[in-house]
């Protein structure tokens, strides 16, 4: 290549990789840990006086070069999708190099000195902008006029939910509840859990035979189906994912449910009447309100309930209070839950109170969530060659990557979540038994039992 009058020759691999390896010597020196990385030409480096729990795989050296100038771990997330970055071994350890990235200080000679090499290892640009790139999907949703608006949660649920109900079917439970799972045992497999979980729900809201349940963001439609065959309820679901809708009706269809379970596409704020229903349930649809639609929601949530009826809302919280810019808000925003927002239990409570309810029962099912989550990537990862039949290699890491992170702040505590049940403000006693013991003291009903 001419520069002038300059010819200047390209920099060789093994040039290239003893730079990177001095960036990564450096880097990683302190890690707590024992890791591994090993650079594209085969070069590997240890950290810790032990074998490795999983080893950092740099494809090529344009990681590297991010690496040293942001330090971001978002961008060694977005390398790993493009498949530019592996991670072979435990990855629940892996992610924990998120906190040490954060962490890490170079002195101003350190800086200067690594600036320079990181400099000659690469362009950075971003190769991946192609119209099926997640960071193009995400781009184009950022996009959209109107946040938490009708058609920008349509697009948000369809960027999330639509991506192949084959794909999920992969790796959720036989009934497809895509939710925090119920371990009554720690050894029960997902599908009971899951078995546990919808008659849970059931038994809390003390649902009674010819009663309307309303389901606001009803999924796959596992909860509305169990409600009617186990219970003898009307059950109605509202979903904004099309793949969703579809599936609900062929499964409502070949269970012979018609009468008695019904679905529609249609946003809550959408939903007409007054003391319309029963009782209402939404669970893992919260999430996507926007905090700023609290009111309206559990307001449109209380004009639809009879007088005495109950709410039960399950739902993710946060252990701060907003949903403040962070590397996690980032990354969840980006490229899985456009429009995700999340508050603490108590600024819910508040707002459930303000709204009209009376808050009956609070549930922490944090382990529980944790636990669900492993499943979910164990199973995925199990199923990873099916998985590219429907989706693509970046996906399929994405997905990957943010359910073992989710499984992991939960179980260090930076997200919860919460079963509320609550009435419908009245006067008079509370619409629900003295004690508990109607809940838990009754085994899981089986899978077709009437």
């Amino acid at each position: 290549m001419r520069q002038g009058n300059r010819v200047v020759l390209p920099l060789s691999a093994n040039a290239d990789a003893e730079r990177a390896a001095g960036i990564v010597r450096r880097v990683f020196r302190d890690y707590p840990g024992n890791m591994a990385v090993r650079l594209w030409n085969g070069q590997t480096l240890a950290f810790g006086g032990d074998a490795p729990e999983f080893t950092l795989v740099f494809q090529e050296p344009r990681p590297v070069r991010e690496l040293i100038l942001t330090r971001h771990p978002l961008r060694l997330a977005e390398a790993y999708f493009r498949g530019k970055v592996d991670m072979e071994g435990n990855l629940y350890t892996a992610l924990q190099l998120k906190d040490y990235l954060q962490s890490l200080r170079l002195s101003a000679a350190e800086k200067a000195t690594f600036l320079s090499a990181a400099l000659l290892l690469g362009s950075s640009v971003d190769e991946d902008t192609g119209r099926t790139s997640p960071a193009w999907r995400a781009s184009l949703l950022a996009r959209l006029a109107g946040k938490h608006s009708r058609a920008r949660n349509r697009q948000a649920i369809a960027f999330h939910y639509d991506v192949s109900n084959d794909f999920y079917r992969l790796w959720l439970d036989e009934q497809m509840v895509y939710s925090c799972a119920y371990f009554e045992e720690a050894d029960n497999s997902l599908d009971q859990a899951q078995r546990n979980k919808l008659d849970h729900l059931c038994r809390k809201l003390r649902l009674k035979p010819g009663e309307r349940l309303l389901d606001i963001g009803c999924g796959w439609g596992a909860l509305i189906r169990w409600a009617a065959v186990h219970y003898g309820v009307e059950a109605y679901g509202i979903t904004l994912s099309r793949n969703q809708y579809e599936h609900c009706l062929r499964q409502i269809d070949e269970e012979g449910l018609q009468g008695r379970v019904s679905v529609e596409l249609k946003d809550y704020r959408d939903m007409t009447g007054d003391a319309v229903f029963d009782k209402i349930v939404s669970v893992g649809m919260f999430e996507h309100v926007g905090i700023g639609n609290f009111p309206l929601y559990f307001g449109t949530a209380r004009r639809l309930l009879k007088p005495g009826g109950l709410l039960l809302n399950h739902g993710i919280t946060c252990d701060t209070e907003g949903w403040r810019k962070s590397l996690s808000t980032e990354f969840i925003n980006r490229y899985v839950f456009p429009d995700g927002e999340l508050d603490t239990v108590s600024n819910v409570q508040c707002a459930m109170e303000h709204s009209g309810f009376d808050i009956l029962d609070v549930e922490a099912l944090r382990p529980h969530y944790a636990m669900t989550l492993r499943h979910w990537v164990q199973r995925l990862e199990n199923h990873r060659n099916e998985a590219l039949q429907c989706i693509s290699e970046p996906t399929y890491r994405i997905w990957r990557l943010y359910m073992a992170a989710c499984a992991l702040a939960f179980e260090e505590g930076g997200i919860g979540i919460y079963q509320i049940l609550a009435a419908r403000r009245a006067k008079g006693l509370s619409p629900v038994p003295l004690t508990r013991r109607d809940v838990y003291g009754q085994p899981v009903k089986p899978e077709g039992d009437e």
